[in-house]
């Protein structure tokens, strides 16, 4: 009999877990025209330390979306400097899309998570008041498991915004894919920005191939 209890329970757990699947699936982002500006935001992860600029994500991304896509990374930097340095990007290049792959330095220098997610959140306001869409890029907690901070889950929740919750975190496990303790080498980064594409294919933004 409890063992009966307990098959029903895991079975409610795993309809409730696909059903919250299905929904994060579920958002759509605009279509990307073809002179669509992307703004790819964030650290060194988005700067590409570790590879060439030629072989950073968003080069590698802008071939292949074939869109125009801005590096705009800065190397160590907090989550409270780039949100400040946020609107003038936004105001320089009216991106349709901004990545947002921000808060690792935060991470590792152990400052106040909680601080962290409200500057992402402040981030996500700002590129919907200028009416970009938005996609969030997990960074992981650098444990056991590398799995990604909860904030960045919590935040495309509360958002209803698409998330690759998980690609940096199997990047960073796989020494064969990273340049240091932190960052990809170009396969890695390469991985990176396939993962993001597909990400927009799946959310209609882009065309699936």
């Amino acid at each position: 009999m409890i063992r009966h209890i307990i098959n029903i329970i895991l079975l409610f757990i795993f309809i409730f877990a696909g059903l919250l699947a299905s929904c994060s699936d579920d958002t759509k982002l605009p279509a990307l025209s073809k002179d669509a500006t992307i703004l790819a935001f964030g650290d060194s992860l988005t700067y590409g330390t570790g590879t060439s600029s030629n072989n950073a994500y968003p080069a590698a991304l802008q071939r292949l979306l074939q869109r125009t896509v801005i590096n705009a990374g800065i190397p160590g930097e907090i989550s409270s400097k780039g949100l400040a340095r946020l609107p003038a990007l936004i105001e320089k290049y009216q991106p349709a899309l901004i990545i947002i792959c921000h808060g690792g330095n935060d991470i590792l220098r152990k400052l106040n998570l909680s601080e962290t997610s409200d500057n992402i959140q402040r981030m996500i306001d700002l590129a919907k008041s200028n009416n970009s869409a938005v996609i969030l890029i997990g960074v992981p907690q650098f444990g056991l498991f590398f799995n990604s901070a909860a904030f960045y889950e919590e935040l495309a929740e509360k958002n209803n915004i698409p998330i690759s919750n998980d690609i940096l975190g199997d990047i960073i496990s796989n020494n064969s894919l990273k340049s240091d303790r932190i960052h990809p080498n170009s396969q890695g980064y390469q991985l990176l920005a396939e993962d993001i594409s597909s990400l927009l294919q799946r959310h209609g933004a882009i065309p699936g191939r």
